[in-house]
């Protein structure tokens, strides 16, 4: 089944390379943010030639989309890609000074995150972030983390988005996760555009590589990449910040792996975040790599690491040392 590229004109502008812009910290996610610096980082992320930005009502119980559609406003619409995702409802509730009980976002406890893979479920949570984000439209459609609730968004949430797309409502349909198995489901039984795999395919854990890639590439089915320094160890490692690994502390055994690959990268002349950039894009149907960036300077940093030349001989050093040193969940 071949499919035209969703990002192929559009996701960068010209020439640039195919990075796209994760917006999770602009929901507070770790710290908070201003609104001024969310809408700079949303600014440079332009700049650079970034055009596609995915957000979601999870991230900051729906401030990310508010600081995404205000920064995005009174520019020309069909010059750019948003994507946001359903399966949490966020319903109010009273604010008695108990702080928020999520750990990853900074903000205050409004609301309560509801699951919700119904029809009515997913086209309410749709309307919502449209309205948080002051447009009309959004391209792609995720579901988002489906993994304890698989046979709800298979049989009633993923026919819903088929709805809204044959309807022309949305561009595109997929769903989004940190595990492979499930959306290699989503590929193989339903009719997706694309999906969003986090922290998978990675120098660190890439067993999205024997399941969800070999899937999309029969299927025609495109891959955002998302997670690409697995929460943080691939880029701050010796850099005297915390060092985490999918939002927790870095195992030693992980950290054990990232030094031995940050070694090699080291003795190639290039650095362990460059790599790690970069390695999905070794992947045939990975059309872009979804970053997060907590400031306008990381953005421009992420850019720069995004289009610098992989030394010759790398990847198949890369190679020989990942094959044995896999750290899978």
């Amino acid at each position: 089944m071949e499919r035209t590229s969703l990002f192929s004109d559009s996701v960068t502008a010209p020439g640039q390379f195919p990075l796209s812009l994760g917006c999770a910290q602009l929901g507070n996610l770790h710290r908070p943010l201003s609104n001024e610096d969310a809408v700079s980082i949303v600014e440079s992320a332009w700049e650079h030639g970034l055009r596609y930005f995915d957000t979601a009502p999870h991230y900051g119980l729906g401030l990310s989309e508010r600081r995404l559609g205000q920064a995005l406003r009174g520019r020309p619409r069909d010059t750019f890609i948003v994507s946001t995702k359903v399966g949490r409802l966020l319903e109010s509730r009273s604010v008695d000074g108990t702080p928020n009980r999520d750990r990853l976002h900074h903000v205050p406890a409004t609301h309560e995150r509801v699951w919700d893979f119904s029809r009515d479920g997913v086209r309410r949570s749709l309307e919502e972030s449209l309205e948080r984000l002051g447009t009309d439209r959004v391209d792609v459609v995720y579901l988002h983390d489906p993994d304890d609730h698989a046979a709800e968004a298979l049989d009633d949430a993923y026919p819903a988005l088929e709805e809204l797309r044959a309807q022309g409502v949305v561009r595109a349909i997929g769903a989004g996760m940190n595990q492979s198995a499930l959306l290699t489901r989503f590929v193989r039984e339903t009719d997706v555009d694309v999906v969003m795999i986090a922290g998978r395919l990675t120098l660190l854990d890439s067993s999205a590589a024997d399941d969800l890639v070999p899937a999309c590439s029969e299927r025609g089915v495109g891959v955002a990449a998302a997670g690409v320094f697995n929460s943080g160890v691939l880029a701050t490692l010796g850099s005297g910040e915390p060092v985490t690994y999918d939002y927790a502390p870095a195992p030693d055994a992980v950290l054990h792996r990232a030094r031995r690959i940050q070694h090699l990268c080291h003795s190639y002349g290039t650095d362990l975040a460059t790599v790690a950039l970069q390695f999905p894009l070794r992947f045939g149907p990975v059309e872009t790599i979804t970053v997060g960036c907590d400031s306008a300077e990381q953005v421009a940093r992420n850019v720069t690491a995004a289009q610098a030349p992989i030394p010759e001989g790398l990847w198949e050093a890369i190679n020989q040392l990942i094959d044995c040193q896999l750290y899978t969940r």
